[in-house]
């Protein structure tokens, strides 16, 4: 067991109080390893292998244990591609990599798979400018300039059939592939979070159509987080922030706390059966104060996930040395109200001027994990702050992923793995046919940090 600093036991006692009695013995055991790929790897497309850090999935029945040492397989996610500079059109993907944990924790590329749309067309990351038709059972597609389906990729779940799930930004949708990557079905979310301009859907993230919607999801602000609860049959997706109807217009950032988290039941045909209030954790650096939007959500069982949010603008290459706020927390949706169906209409508020609705009890939110705790991350060379160096870490923490530690007389631990998306900001890149540097002149290097946590009653192996 690994020393902890002052910072995570005051963590960690604040979760505890918080926590039911059954669930009380949540705890972080500390730091185990980190992994680093350098921002100008390519993977087999002959592209960067950047931003695969946006989402991340242990392949299932790939871990394993052989004394003290552990190996498996991560399908990770990355997003739209280069976009520091403007869309590209880069076709989503996944990106497959051998981990090891040995103790040293290291990453081994090993394939890509592209994804295409039903038709096995790929698809792209431009900004869409209009839509598909609703056709053989698909709602209407983002769809770009180009004429392909404009994916924003932020999460990844993989099922025990074989096949994979990714939400996204654009729609914002929920898309099911096979396993060789084509499209199968597309969950279109409620109408209150699809975006509308001037009364109708437009899936511009604000570069092909200036500007915010006047309802539904905020730009690049879709859904972050997707995850299946272990042996349940049932995904749940949430918001990366507030709806533009549940904001007060005259201070959006300050007031975009209370997201929506869905509920699917998706066995034969994916149904929305249950959808909750989350109130997104609020944070001070000392000069300001505002909401800490969410990058993943990890389920743990029916009604418990990790939820990892965080404060933007602090880190390598940022205008702040220093993030204030990168916590993994615990939502547990128990004894909270179930909204579905009340507020799903096109530009239906469940928090007018950004105030929840009374009556509308939101889902429990408690810290559990701090990426920022200087005291471990010291112990593999990395800080959070000054120098704002390569081992400052970067500003986005989006994916987590949970292994079991198969340790006899620990039966309730596990390693959680946590990944960063680098935005593919390098000066050796190549996307598209292009090569490309980015403005920032910095290379920024993925990284992946393991923890060791105790999560007894949790069966996610």
């Amino acid at each position: 067991m690994l020393p902890r600093s002052a910072r995570a036991l005051a963590l960690t006692a604040a979760f505890l109080a918080a926590l039911p009695v059954q669930a009380q013995t949540f705890s972080v055991k500390g730091l185990e390893g980190v992994a680093r790929v350098p921002s100008n790897a390519r993977d087999s497309q002959g592209e960067t292998l950047g931003g695969f850090g946006s989402g991340m999935a242990l392949v299932p029945g790939s871990w394993r244990r052989q004394g003290d040492q552990f190996t498996g397989g991560l399908a990770m996610l990355p997003d739209r591609g280069w976009n520091t500079q403007g869309t590209t059109d880069y076709q989503a993907r996944l990106q497959y990599f051998d981990v090891a944990l040995t103790p040293a924790l290291t990453l081994t590329y090993r394939k890509t798979l592209p994804l295409t749309d039903a038709a096995g067309t790929a698809t792209t990351g431009l900004d869409p400018g209009d839509a598909t038709q609703a056709a053989n059972g698909f709602p209407p597609l983002p769809r770009a300039v180009n004429g392909h389906v404009s994916m924003d990729s932020e999460a990844v779940a993989l099922a025990a059939d074989g096949t994979i799930w990714v939400s996204e930004e654009y729609g914002p949708y929920i898309y099911h592939f096979d396993a060789g990557g084509k499209m199968l079905a597309a969950i279109r979310p409620p109408e209150a979070m699809i975006p509308r301009r001037n009364d109708a859907a437009n899936f511009s993230a604000g570069e092909t159509v200036k500007g915010e919607p006047q309802s539904g999801r905020q730009n690049n602000q879709g859904l972050e987080g997707m995850s299946i609860a272990p042996g349940s049959g049932h995904l749940f997706a949430i918001t990366q922030s507030a709806l533009v109807q549940d904001l007060d217009a005259a201070d959006p950032r300050a007031s975009r706390r209370n997201v929506r988290l869905l509920e699917y039941d998706i066995g034969r045909a994916p149904k929305l059966i249950h959808e909750y209030v989350v109130q997104l954790p609020l944070y001070s650096d000392g000069a300001r104060s505002g909401v800490a939007a969410q990058s993943e959500m990890l389920a743990l069982s029916g009604h418990q996930m990790l939820l990892l949010c965080r404060d933007s603008g602090g880190g390598f290459t940022a205008k702040r040395d220093a993030s204030a706020y990168r916590i993994v927390n615990v939502i547990d949706t128990d004894g909270a109200t179930d909204i579905s169906g009340k507020f799903d209409g096109a530009g239906d508020s469940i928090a007018p001027g950004g105030v929840l609705r009374p009556g509308i009890k939101p889902a429990r939110l408690t810290p559990f994990l701090d990426i920022n705790d200087n005291a471990q991350l010291a112990r593999f060379g990395l800080h959070n702050g000054a120098p704002n160096d390569a081992n400052d870490l970067y500003e986005k923490w989006e994916s987590m992923a949970l292994a079991p530690a198969r340790d006899a007389k620990a039966p309730g631990d596990y390693f959680l793995f946590i990944g960063s998306d680098n935005d593919f900001i390098t000066q050796d890149g190549m996307m598209a046919g292009k090569p490309y540097k980015d403005a920032s002149g910095a290379n920024v290097d993925t990284l992946v940090l393991v923890y060791r946590v105790t999560l007894p009653g949790i069966d996610r192996r």
